[in-house]
This record gives structure tokens, sequence and C-alpha cells, in this order.
């Protein structure tokens, strides 16, 4: 196992003479293995080593058990230990996340000061048996190249020297070393997603593959290099649609779907936001139409007036539309803006002149009608010509010319007189709106 630690390392460049490295230390075996091995090596590394441990207290008796392990063990190689204790069952209810997601979240949060106060990497204990639970857990749920490439053995200050060794490598040097470790009884059900992939799905798998962790691995590996070629396009893409608010729609919807989807990953990930590829269609189609969708319960991407951006989702209700970017309707003093607060005070009948503000953008005019227009029922999910519209309406041949229409290309968002349209309307998802004031 050791020869492996050695070779992860050389590999990724982890670890340089003069380092200070802190052990990520739960007290199960595969961190405690770490800690033997960068410990027995320390010296042909040339590194200092620390010891950090987060206690969740999730398990009650079970976790203090292990903080305990841990002290204990620290003492006894003589590693500094830096301890901290949080209850995250109230943090995950405070940020609206679940247990597993938000003890991961902690934990990163606690490496990232540990990391800058000491100037410091940080080793996690992760293994190729964890890497390929991680895949199979992204494929299962939905997920974007990125999901597909597993563990990276290397991450900004966060080092992965296991990512060579399995967990039955874990094991068999724990017996060998006679080194005891504690075990989470959690890993023991099937309650939690990865636990039931460890339990069910892997072993059905390794019958097919024996050497599935090493497979999965290569796969990783060749995604990656894949990966990383697609985030310098992207990276280009997006600083070319950069504006002084987000990104331009069109500009991004005119790329190749691949680094369009990549590209939708990048704004995400600048946000701390991880997105399925559930949410990279459903923000594409917003692209295209306008709207929102929910990414977490901090934050939400907004795609209004032809530009995409990712916003806190409290204050994604309460902006104020000076600093929306001004278009040819908004500047035409033809309509005013209604807050989403104001909308619920609006009579239902005066609705029908207001139009959703996610769907204007810079192509929005105000005109009057020409051929290939058309416009879909409101309360009716029936598209017609205005030629059709209008014979129907009883408009006078004399006026349809004169009729006023806003409208984004060929597809009519409102007339005058008839009101708003299916793809126009308000609805509980609104931003705001723009109301058509008296008289157009």
């Amino acid at each position: 196992m050791r020869a492996k630690v050695s070779k992860a390392i050389g590999d990724f460049s982890m670890i340089q003479k003069g380092d200070k490295v802190v052990v990520a230390l739960s007290g199960g075996a595969d961190s405690v293995a770490l800690l033997d091995a960068l410990n027995s090596m320390k010296e042909l590394l040339d590194i200092t080593l620390y010891v950090c441990h987060l206690n969740h207290n999730i398990r009650g008796d079970e976790a203090k058990r292990d903080e305990d392990f841990v002290v204990s063990l620290c003492e006894k190689l003589g590693v500094e230990l830096f301890l901290r204790s949080l209850n995250v069952c109230d943090i995950a209810q405070e940020r609206k996340e679940s247990l597993e997601l938000c003890g991961r979240f902690c934990r990163y949060e606690f490496f990232g000061e540990l990391s800058e106060s000491l100037g410091a990497k940080i080793a996690t204990a992760h293994t190729s048996s964890d890497n390929v639970e991680t895949v199979l857990y992204n494929e299962a749920r939905g997920t974007s190249l990125n999901g597909l490439c597993g563990i990276k053995p290397k991450r900004d200050c966060i080092i992965r020297p296991l990512i060579y060794c399995s967990r039955e490598d874990v094991e068999r040097y724990c017996d060998e070393q006679s080194l005891s470790y504690v075990v989470d009884s959690t890993n023991l059900t099937d309650d939690y997603t990865r636990n039931n992939i460890r339990h069910n799905v892997v072993p059905v798998l390794k019958s097919i593959n024996p050497d599935l962790e090493n497979t999965v691995q290569r796969m990783c590996a060749t995604l990656g290099d894949v990966k990383d070629y697609l985030d310098k396009i992207s990276s280009k893409e997006l600083s070319g649609a950069r504006t002084d608010y987000g990104y331009s729609c069109e500009k991004l919807l005119s790329l190749d779907k691949a680094v369009l989807s990549n590209c939708i990953f990048l704004v995400a990930k600048e946000s701390s936001v991880d997105v399925s590829f559930r949410h990279i269609e459903l923000i594409i189609e917003a692209m295209k139409n306008g709207g929102c969708v929910d990414l977490s319960a901090q934050k939400r991407c907004v795609c209004k007036q032809g530009v995409l951006r990712i916003v806190d989702v409290d204050t994604s209700l309460s902006e104020n539309v000076d600093e929306i970017p001004k278009t040819p309707f908004l500047e035409s003093g033809f309509a005013e803006f209604v807050s989403k607060e104001e909308l619920k005070n609006i009579n239902k009948k005066l609705l029908t002149n207001c139009i959703n503000c996610d769907i204007i953008s810079v192509d929005t005019v105000i005109r009057t009608r020409k051929d290939g227009d058309t416009f879909t029922l409101s309360n009716r999910n029936v598209t017609k010509s205005l030629k059709k519209l209008f014979n129907e309406l009883k408009i006078p041949a004399e006026k349809r010319n004169s009729v006023k229409l806003v409208a984004n290309g060929n597809t009519v968002l409102w007339i005058e007189g008839v009101g708003v349209s299916k793809q126009g309307r308000v609805d509980k998802h609104s931003f705001g709106a723009y109301r058509v004031k008296s008289g157009g």
C-alpha cells in the first residue's frame, strides 16, 4: 500500500519537500492507514505532519468515542491535533440541506480554514473504492461530465494519497501493521445512498470485473483529460459571453451542446453550486424562453432579458429593476415595472396587461402586425396566426394594421385590446412584470 501511496504522490505532484500536511482523521480504517503511511514516510518526504478531526455530533456516544480515539492516537504518535465539534443536525436544518451534504460542507470549510492558517495541504483518505461509489452515485442521480470524472486526486489544497488503493488494500495494511481503528455504525446499514451502492451494486459489478477499481480509475483519467480540454474551450467562450450582469444567453445558445452544457456547469461552479444533467436541461430551456431554475435552497439560476446569472434565492425576488440592463422595450416608456409583491395586489382582470418580465429580452419590440406573427391564447393551449385571430375577434380590417403588439420575433406576447399571451403571462415563478400603461 505504501508503494501505491508513493506512486500517487509522485504521479500527481501532491507533496513537495518542506510541505505541511494535515491528515483528515475520522478514526476509520482508511484515515488511520493514511496517517500511518504518511507518518512512516515523513522523513523521506521531508514534511511536517498534523491531524484534524471534526465531530459532527450526529451519532451521540459513538461520535464521542471516535473523537476520544483520535485524541489518543495523536498523543501516541506525537502529532499535533486540530479538533472541532459542530452540531451538524442543527446546521443542516438551518441551511435546508441533507445531513450528508451539510456534513461534507462543514468538513471542507474546516479544511479550508486550516489550510489557510497553517499554509498546509489537507490529505483526505479517499480510496479507489470511494471513487467507484462516487461515479456510480453521480451517474444514478444524473450528472455532467464532471461527475463521471470521479474524485480528483488533487484539487486546490486537497490531496488524496490513497486514490490508487482499494478498500481491500487498506484493510490488509491495517492487519499487517496491527492498526486499531473505529467502525462507523452508519456504514453498516443501507440507509444512506452510498452505503446502498457499496453493499448492493458494487459487488455485482465486481463479479463481472474483479478489477473494477482500476478500470474506473482509468476511465476517470481519460474523461478528466477530455474535461480539462473542454474547460479551456468553455472558459474562452464564457469570457466572450460575459456582460455587466452575467452572461449573454444568445451567445451561449449559439455554442455546440457539449460546450454550452459545460459553460453552465462552470457558471454554477463559480457560485459553489453543483448542477445535475436535469438542472442543465432546465437552464437551457430557461435561456431560450426566460425563467428561473432553483439549484439549491440558497441559489437560483435566473434567465431574463437575454442574460443568465446565478443569484441568491432571497435577493432574486427583491432586486430592483434599475439593476437590470435597459432594453428598447423598457426605454420606450410603454410599460412600467411591477414587483412580485405588487403583483399580489393587482386585480386578476388587470393581469391581462401584465407581461412576465422574465420573457422580456433585448429583442422585445413594440410594433404592429407582420407576416408570420402568432399568438397563443393565455387560457388555452392554442396558437393562431394573427390573421386568423383578428378574424375570429372581428377586428375591422382597416384597424388591424394599427393594433399595437409586444413581440419577440414572430411570437406575440401582448396585443392591444386582447391582452397577454400564454408565453407572456405572469406565474408564481415570475420575478415581476411589465404593466402596459393606460392607452399603451
